[in-house]
């Protein structure tokens, strides 16, 4: 095993890209990755059948929408969806998130693609 002495500084990996709702591996820990994007306006509704999906605000505020409901998720607080529960999240500016899933989750849900599906394991 080779290690890595070096941390991963989160605020300047945003730097490194500029679309939106298309998240960017930055970490991975046992099967699970730490991906991070930048979002505004709002994402479509779905869900993740098998698997929780923790989201962490960096920078900014945003809405997670459900059918009976939402959760406000300010800077520096998370919020953990889980399996199987349809949601949605929104923002009213633009704002900077790390999500906590599985390797090979698709950001658009279950048997769900369009426009806003990502393309998988993109590291930056």
């Amino acid at each position: 095993l080779i290690m890595d002495y070096n941390s991963i500084d989160i605020r300047s990996k945003y730097k490194l890209f500029s679309e939106q709702w298309q998240p960017k591996v930055i970490a991975k820990m046992n099967d699970y990755q730490f991906k991070i994007a930048k979002i505004e306006g709002e994402f479509t509704w779905h869900s993740h059948k098998n698997t929780d999906e923790t989201f962490i605000v960096i920078k900014g505020e945003i809405d997670i929408q459900f059918r009976d409901g939402f959760v406000k998720v300010k800077e520096g607080e998370m919020f953990v969806v889980p399996a199987g529960v349809e949601h949605k999240p929104v923002s009213k500016k633009e704002s900077q998130i790390m999500l906590i899933e599985p390797h090979g989750v698709v950001n658009t849900g279950d048997n769900t693609s369009n426009d806003l599906t990502a393309k998988n394991d993109v590291w930056i």
